[in-house]
């Protein structure tokens, strides 16, 4: 390891040569209170920043031991870390007047919930914070004192500001630990109450705009209607209450622009730990809960979609059903079975995202068309064995469909923002005459097939082989493009990033065609709970920004996978 003075010394050496000259600079370097790992250089001041760590000791931070003590504790105290290191370097560092990112320096950035990261590790006895560098250039030259500068002085003062106990806010930092707390809490309490959801009194669920994840400033407060109110007592010590939702069908209904939508956005996100804040800290939902839509022209690989579409013309097979272009009523008859098959307790829909007729056949549809000419059962057929057979509940928004009532064990209505309990009325209303649809019979589910990935699937050679994320919604396969954009539930590009990591860890170390996709996440999820997120990384050191998908996510993105080859 080398110190310092030799980093500035080989600085101010290649000060002016070409850009290449950098690559020397990469290794370890000894400043004291802590180390500075420069694990990869950029080959140009266009390219993407360098990689760099720093390396602290535990005790040299002086974060007290009592704070570190468990995994929901240190997933607080990184992400604490994370947003202060990010705020630091806004202020500590300045643009160079100089060629490209020259200057820049750059943490994972988070968002409103507190994930599972790569950005700052702590393990063991030891910190790590892993960021990007733009080592400075002069058109395609070294500014070597600039970078000395960069390394010397602006990096330390990044690093005292945002890592050392003593510097930040410890009431803001315990806040944040018991918030966490709190959250998970809630999330096991449900478990033990026969919740699938709950939202505390108080909250704000509107946000800013619709490309704004803040919430909306002088928005109305959740208030619970008094028959849903459940009341907990946290490990804080404080006292909430807010409506519980009880597992089995619950129905959100209103009118347009009433708030049913940002209802179900809420309890989508409540799969997240949210930051204080946010509006949103005490909306939890299981963490399993899936947002399922129609999805036209996604591809479906060998789902057994029998339990929604039969009988086909041609007599085309749905228990192993393939298609490169589905509809959208067979993409959500698919979307249901990969989350069934993933291990999903809990199913979200929004009417306005569904495709009709795989939602509902009226009454008066099916007189005209008869069953045996049907190959769609609607979802409103499914939706009670669902439960019955499978345990698996469904909160669902209903604006233009009353048959729901029949199946509904709760119907809340949004009013301006203000939920209530109508269930009574809606079932009132289902009893009266009227024209009415036909229920199936002695009704059962069906089938949940779990299916077998095989190698040849993953089999590309050379850089066809490279995996990697592109935005939020993209994977890069070889030549194949893996379409995400339907599934809701992603929050950050890190995530995306860590599902093309995680796909490539499966492919090579996990997946032996014997194992389901499911047990093959499970054995992954197992490793990282052992080893660490970074350790599924092939890059070491600085493994990227990667933050923790949920394995809902990761199932639907290999599923999304045209190039996939199962088994039934």
């Amino acid at each position: 390891m080398k110190s310092r003075q030799e980093l500035e010394q080989l600085l101010f050496s290649i000060n002016g040569q070409g850009y290449g000259a950098y690559k020397s600079i990469k290794g370890e370097y000894n400043f004291g209170k802590y180390i500075l790992s420069i694990d990869h250089v950029q080959v140009d001041p266009y390219a993407p920043p360098s990689k760099v760590r720093i390396i602290m000791n535990r005790k040299v931070t002086g974060i007290p031991d009592e704070l570190l003590d468990s995994k929901s504790k240190i997933i607080a105290v990184s992400d604490f870390l994370t947003r202060e290191f990010y705020k630091k370097a806004e202020i500590y560092s300045q643009k160079i007047n100089a060629t490209g990112g020259s200057g820049m320096i750059v943490i994972d950035r988070c968002g409103q919930e507190m994930l599972e990261r790569t950005s700052v590790l702590i393990k063991d006895n030891r910190v790590e914070v892993r960021f990007e560098i733009g080592l400075p250039a002069a058109g395609r030259r070294v500014l070597g004192k600039e970078a000395n500068r960069i390394f010397s002085q602006t990096l330390e003062k990044i690093v005292d500001a945002a890592l050392l106990y003593e510097n930040i806010d410890h009431n803001e930092l315990k806040n944040q630990i018991s918030l966490m707390i709190d959250q998970e809490y809630i999330r096991e309490e449900l478990k033990r109450r026969n919740l699938v959801a709950f939202v505390a009194n108080g909250s704000v669920l509107p946000r800013e705009s619709g490309v704004s994840d803040k919430p909306l400033r002088d928005g109305i407060p959740f208030c619970s209607p008094k028959s849903f109110e459940t009341d907990m007592d946290l490990p804080s010590g404080k006292h909430i209450s807010g409506m519980g939702i009880e597992k089995g069908i619950t129905l959100i209904v209103g009118g347009g622009y009433h708030g049913k939508s940002t209802l179900l956005k809420a309890l989508e996100r409540g799969v997240y730990n949210h930051i204080s804040g946010d509006g949103r800290e005490m909306v939890i939902t299981c963490f399993d809960a899936v947002k399922i839509r129609a999805e036209d022209g996604r591809n479906v690989e060998k789902v057994n979609i029998s339990a929604f579409i039969n009988n086909l013309p041609g007599n085309k097979d749905t228990h192993l059903f393939s298609t490169e272009n589905a509809s959208g009523s067979t993409s959500q008859a698919a979307n249901v079975m990969e989350a069934l098959e993933s291990g999903t307790s809990l199913i979200l829909i929004d009417e306005d995202t569904s495709a009709t007729n795989f939602m509902i056949c009226d009454g008066r549809m099916q007189k005209l068309i008869a069953r045996e000419k049907e190959p769609i059962t609607p979802f409103i057929d499914k939706v009670k064995p669902l439960y019955k057979d499978l345990g698996v509940s469904t909160i669902l928004i209903v604006g233009g469909c009353g048959d729901y009532f029949d199946v509904a064990d709760r119907v809340i209505m949004m009013d301006e923002y203000i939920p209530k309990d109508v269930t009574e009325r809606a079932k009132e209303i289902a009893s009266t005459d009227g024209y009415k649809r036909e229920f199936l019979s002695d009704n059962v589910f069906g089938k949940v097939t779990h299916r077998v990935p095989l190698k040849k699937g993953f089999s590309l050679s050379g850089k066809e082989d490279r995996l990697k994320a592109k935005g939020k919604y993209t994977i890069l396969y070889g030549w194949n493009n893996i379409d995400i954009s339907g599934l809701e539930q992603l929050v950050d590009e890190s995530q995306t990033n860590c599902i093309a990591v995680m796909i490539g860890f499966l492919k090579n170390k996990v997946i032996d065609e014997k194992k389901t996709i499911e047990q093959s996440l499970d054995q992954m999820y197992r490793h990282i709970e052992k080893s660490g997120l970074d350790s599924i990384s092939p890059y070491t050191g600085h493994p990227g920004n990667l933050a923790m998908p949920r394995k809902q996510e990761v199932f639907a993105a290999i599923s999304r996978y045209r190039g996939l080859v199962v088994k039934g």
